[in-house]
């Protein structure tokens, strides 16, 4: 699936849309360059859930759980993984193959651990068409 969003609130919703379909197993990863608006949708999928506290990206701390809502949120920002191997010691299995949804922010970088069933989610900036235009691709397995 393709979607185009046109400004920041219209990624939020596609993220919260996105987010109120989402099921304990879902396994999500986000795509896109520095600044694309990846925690904008992630925000908005944490509403989506149900969840009401403040979302940032956990680009320090790897991984951030938020477990107010329908269902846990575990997301994931992987982008300063040196090596896949250093997910075995947040228990990232834990949370792929437990009863909540993960958001793995940078996915590309640990490919080879993400499983078949990952939902694959780029988001792509177009600045002929705008500044805040984006492209969201949604496709299933790899």
């Amino acid at each position: 699936m393709k979607y185009e969003t046109k400004s920041e609130q219209e990624t939020f919703a596609l993220g919260e849309k996105i987010g109120n379909e989402a099921q304990p197993g879902d396994i999500y990863a986000l795509l896109g360059d520095l600044g694309v608006g990846k925690t904008v949708f992630t925000k908005g999928f944490a509403k989506g859930l149900g969840i009401h506290e403040h979302v940032s990206s956990p680009t320090f701390t790897i991984l951030q759980v938020y477990d107010e809502g329908r269902l846990p949120l575990y997301h994931f920002d992987v982008y300063r993984i040196g090596d896949p191997e250093e997910m075995d010691e947040i228990g990232y299995e834990d949370c792929f193959f437990g009863n909540g949804v993960s958001l793995v922010e940078w996915a590309n970088l640990i490919e080879e651990l993400m499983p078949a069933q990952t939902k694959w989610i780029c988001i792509e900036k177009d600045l002929s068409k705008g500044f805040e235009f984006r492209t969201i691709t949604i496709e299933e397995g790899r």
